[in-house]
């Protein structure tokens, strides 16, 4: 399930669990745990904007979850039909950077079933690379209808999505995360995925609720907490939020369709 849907079913959670259970968290964007077992000045901040109120934090015990960013890129056909267009890398952590002999199980099962899955040290730079990309290209490409390769061509989107990641690299080297490619390396990246809908945009076809607050949200957030202007995200937020909110509202959808 997306990062907001969470906070809906996590308290009947407790009835699958037995006392060994791990959750493994697959969501896109700023997790809730973030700032759990974090080890810096911000130790157990419960952010806002991922768990409003806390709920999540309340009723899931930490020592359960276990981290992973996914990769791969696909599409909804239809409800059961999923079209897998690239990517099988799922990283795997705990959440303070432990190599346990849990997540030692957990990457060789993944292992197994043919996915890479590597137990990794810096989760948390891991996860600022791919939500470096995603909260920019996300909303964009929802506001535009365009695929990523549409969006990296066009030289204004392009230019916009640039000054977006500047802003969230601002962000996270101020809660001391290296990123280890460059801006425009993470934006080629993206153009190699090719003429592919983000899953903002597939929600927004499908009238589905989006992940506003994990991507864009969570990122405004943050800046507020160390201090850094984040004004393109907070823009991109403010209108990508109000569409969100009126698709729920009218029930309806959007989708840009041959003439």
């Amino acid at each position: 399930m997306k990062a907001h849907q969470v906070a809906a079913v996590v308290r009947d959670l407790t009835a699958i669990m037995g006392p060994q259970t791990a959750v493994l968290t697959a969501q896109n964007g700023i997790p809730w745990w973030y700032f759990f077992k974090h080890g810096g000045p911000h130790e157990g901040t419960r952010l806002e904007s991922v768990d409003p109120g806390g709920v999540i934090a309340d009723n899931l015990l930490i020592d359960r979850v276990i981290a992973s960013v996914a990769y791969p890129a696909a599409e909804i056909v239809r409800p059961g039909v999923i079209r897998h267009i690239e990517g099988n890398r799922f990283s795997l952590a705990e959440i303070d950077g432990s190599k346990s002999e849990r997540i030692r199980r957990v990457s060789g099962a993944f292992g197994k079933a043919g996915f890479k899955a590597p137990v990794v040290s810096e989760v948390r730079a891991e996860i600022w690379t791919k939500l470096w990309g995603n909260s920019s290209f996300n909303p964009i490409s929802a506001l535009t209808h365009a695929t990523l390769e549409d969006i990296c061509k066009f030289a204004l989107t392009r230019t916009l999505a640039a000054d977006m990641m500047r802003e969230a690299q601002a962000v996270g080297e101020a809660l001391d995360v290296r990123f280890r490619i460059s801006l425009e390396k993470r934006i080629a990246g993206a153009e190699a995925v090719g003429a592919h809908k983000t899953s903002m945009l597939q929600d927004i076809e499908t009238g589905r609720a989006i992940e506003a607050d994990a991507l864009i949200g969570s990122v405004s957030e943050l800046g507020r907490i160390v201090g850094v202007a984040t004004p393109h995200i907070d823009a991109i937020y403010a209108v990508v939020k109000l569409l969100g909110e009126t698709l729920i509202h009218a029930k309806g959808r959007l989708v840009v369709a041959p003439a």
